[in-house]
């Protein structure tokens, strides 16, 4: 997971799904929250954009990652969001 921070707080994150070499994000689902799901050509989840970790909860992020076939992380993964 890659973070973005502004004076020791998340601004930003992205979270990087399995993907196939060289796959790109051919379109952009907002699911809410400050998160956006990246899909590829065939509609495969391929990242996660968080652009507001302060107002989304690993629980539903795990559950968007499970709306999209994704399985999720445990929820102490997510814990540098929150810090």
């Amino acid at each position: 997971m890659t973070r973005h921070y502004f004076t020791g707080k998340p601004l930003a994150a992205y979270l990087y799904l399995p993907r196939k070499s060289g796959a790109r994000a051919a379109r952009t689902v907002d699911v809410g929250r400050g998160v956006r799901v990246d899909l590829d050509e065939q509609g495969v989840p391929i990242g996660l954009e968080i652009t507001a970790p302060a107002a989304v909860t690993g629980t539903e992020l795990n559950a968007i990652l499970t709306r999209h076939g994704v399985v999720p992380l445990d929820v102490a993964e997510w814990a540098p969001l929150a810090a």
